[in-house]
């Protein structure tokens, strides 16, 4: 029986390593999303952020790496902490905001009796990263003026080298967002001060017809009536 005792031991310390490496703590990451100015404008420029589209890649909690290959491998030591699309419309929001300075940037869908200067439809087709790859956004914006109108159409290619370690890689990506924002900013500013939109002219209201009553005092022509005498003679 004591002859098994180190046996047991021996097992019990393997079985506790085994356990120690398979729960090892795993970090979460935030994007960075640097520091903004805080705009002091009340009535500044009234933007519309958004839709912004991410990539469906993008849209889960795993921390993404990019391969030499090309391929994506989740990221055994991180994961976001969220949504990561959440990360990127905040971050957006913040530095457009602190670019304009203006309190009147806000997120999509906008409230009721919000109306924008200018709306952007953003989407994001890549976004990530690997410990011997560069952090790389992929994005394409739309300007639209308050008539509607398209007035500026890009396609945007960033890349940023970074350190190689994890936290290196998320700080890279959240540089790049920062570098957009700014990138956007200044494709806003021209449209801060467009002309009114002038309102059609309304057309004039058709007048209504007249009452039974006031037919009735309309003076009447009399009709001509025959009278029997020698002669035909018509009185009126």
């Amino acid at each position: 029986m004591t002859s098994l005792r180190p046996l047991i031991f021996l097992l019990a310390g393997v079985l506790g390593l085994a356990g120690c490496s398979v729960h090892q703590p795993v970090s979460l990451y935030q994007l960075d999303s640097g520091s903004p100015a805080q705009p002091a404008q009340s009535a500044g420029m009234a933007v519309l952020l958004g839709p912004v589209i991410v990539a469906d890649y993008l849209q889960r909690e795993t921390l993404l790496q990019r391969q030499p290959d090309g391929s994506l491998q989740a990221a055994v030591d991180g994961r976001w902490a969220g949504s990561l699309s959440s990360d990127i419309d905040q971050l957006l929001l913040r530095q457009v905001a602190g670019h304009l300075d203006s309190q009147r940037v806000v997120l999509a869908p906008a409230t009721t009796g919000f109306t924008p200067d200018v709306q952007v439809l953003l989407t994001i087709t890549r976004l990530d990263s690997g410990a011997k790859q560069p952090a790389i956004l992929d994005a394409q914006w739309r300007l639209i003026d308050r008539r509607g109108q398209v007035r500026d159409n890009r396609i945007v290619h960033l890349q940023e080298q970074h350190a190689g370690t994890t936290a290196a890689q998320v700080q890279a990506q959240g540089v790049l967002l920062q570098r957009l924002a700014e990138q956007l900013s200044v494709a806003l500013k021209p449209l801060a001060n467009q002309p009114p939109v002038a309102e059609a002219p309304r057309k004039p209201a058709p007048k209504p017809a007249a009452p039974a009553a006031e037919a009735e005092k309309q003076p009447k022509i009399p009709m001509a009536s025959p009278i029997r005498t020698d002669m035909e003679v018509f009185r009126f």
